[in-house]
């Protein structure tokens, strides 16, 4: 495995750590904040992705997907009622 190989990956890791973290967050008070830091870190590695103009199409996908998850997720808490 290559240095760059190893680097992407860890990028990778990155934005599915925050994202999980957003999805799986129990404190009602903090999933907007975990939502907002999840969509920032998917940003990045998209703009990574595409700057790199490498074939990362599985990757792309899968950032695309992440952040249709997110906005679902806010979508739902706004409908939420009050409790």
């Amino acid at each position: 495995m290559t240095i760059l190989t190893r680097w992407n990956l860890a990028r990778e890791r990155v934005w599915l750590q925050v994202y999980k973290a957003a999805l799986f967050e129990l404190d009602a008070n903090k999933v907007s904040d975990r939502i907002a830091e999840a969509e920032t870190a998917l940003v990045t590695r998209a703009r990574e992705l595409f700057l790199s103009g490498g074939d990362n199409i599985e990757e792309e996908q899968a950032v695309d997907d992440a952040m249709y998850a997110l906005r679902a997720l806010r979508s739902a808490l706004k409908c939420r009622p009050n409790a």
